[in-house]
């Protein structure tokens, strides 16, 4: 057969003796490329192991961190539900759900009880206002009522308002307001203005802006002599953005009179203090102050008297955070200014009603009408009330 036509292939030469090997050579670039090859693996498997460790131990610390804040928030909290008395639990109207979920009333009440000089008799209600959350349309209102405001209070005949607290306290004070606005009230926090500055100092301090620049008539003098007092002329405000600490903050919110603008009124004053609790607020639900809840926890309630436990506190925190300032709703009470025996007063306006009505939502916000310095009202977002 003719070596073309053979059916096997021929090879020339033969092979070298010995065994047949059992792996086929590679050139030193393959052998390279396939020790790199096998090191890849166990590189990428260690690496692997190393982030599922490091975001175990994370979230571990996270959840440790959560944990520390919530006790020590829940502790304080405690302490702040032991100080509301009996007559007043019983006034509140019982509510189901979430805060979150359901509108809800919270009377929120700034007492004037100090130590400084010359107010240590002093046992009123310095700041009276609704808080009402409306998770609809995830807005927050608050409904200021003056001081001022001369009032029918329950078993003790007309007065300012104010009087109320140093009557019966808190529980006369809450009966007070639920029969002027006939609103049920769900819950209550009683906050005590000479120790509210604990409570920002705590935060860091609040960010507050001043509408126009204030020279305040001269209270709480910060000087330790007569002479320097005397020649004193008072607290000043500069128009614009100010960081204040809780000192400066809550002379800011007791403002009463404005020496460079003399047509403010009470109300005016009752706008600085809402501006000041929202300010509060936004520090509350920051992201710094988070981080030091575990070592302020119980620092932030020493001022609070309430019955909101510990998880309906956080509920009122989410609801205020995802609300925002621009939707919120700033309403107030107010009437005409006149005088009873020497006292300076203000008897109620018919227009109280409707701004009610704007407070809970059922009618559209009207602005108080102008000329009319304690007219009631509503306005949305920072507007001036």
């Amino acid at each position: 057969m003719p070596e073309q036509e053979k059916p096997y292939r021929v090879y020339r030469g033969g092979r070298a003796k010995g065994r047949v090997p059992l792996q086929r050579q590679t050139s030193g670039k393959q052998a390279a490329a396939a020790a790199a090859g096998n090191g890849a693996a166990p590189k990428r498997r260690r690496w692997g192991r190393r982030v599922t460790v490091s975001l175990a131990l994370l979230l571990l610390v996270a959840a440790a961190w959560l944990l520390a804040s919530y006790l020590s928030f829940s502790r304080g909290i405690s302490d702040a539900n032991a100080r509301i008395p009996n007559p007043v639990r019983h006034q509140l109207t019982r509510q189901d759900g979430l805060l979150t979920s359901k509108p809800t009333v919270i009377l929120v009440l700034g007492t004037d009880g100090s130590t400084a000089k010359g107010r240590e008799s002093a046992n009123r209600s310095d700041s009276i206002m609704l808080l009402r959350t409306d998770p609809g349309k995830h807005r927050l209102a608050y409904l200021s009522i003056p001081r001022d405001l001369r009032v029918e209070i329950p078993g003790y005949g007309t007065a300012k308002i104010n009087a109320a607290f140093q009557a019966g306290g808190p529980t006369l004070t809450l009966k007070t307001v639920k029969a002027l606005t006939g609103i049920g009230v769900n819950h209550v926090a009683f906050v005590d203005f000479d120790r509210f500055k604990e409570l920002i100092d705590a935060v860091g301090g609040v960010d507050v802006t001043v509408p126009r620049a204030i020279l305040s008539n001269r209270f709480d003098c910060p000087y330790a002599t007569d002479a320097r007092c005397n020649a004193w002329e008072g607290w000043r405000f500069a128009k614009g953005k100010q960081h204040m600490d809780g000192r400066r903050a809550l002379v800011y919110s007791r403002i009463r009179e404005n020496r460079l603008d003399l047509s403010e009124t009470d109300l005016d004053r009752a706008r600085r203090q809402q501006q000041v609790i929202q300010a509060t607020a936004d520090k509350l639900t920051s992201v710094s102050s988070a981080v030091k809840l575990p070592f302020m926890g119980g620092d932030v309630v020493k001022p609070l008297a309430t019955d909101l436990t510990a998880g309906q506190v956080l509920q009122l925190g989410w609801a205020y955070f995802r609300a925002g300032s621009k939707t919120a709703l700033h309403c107030r009470l107010g009437g005409e200014p006149g005088t009873v025996g020497g006292e300076s007063v203000i008897f109620g306006s018919e227009d109280n009603v409707a701004a009610i009505s704007m407070f809970l939502g059922r009618s559209a916000p009207l602005p108080p009408a102008k000329g009319l310095p304690y007219a009631p009202g509503c306005v949305v977002g920072d507007r001036k009330l």
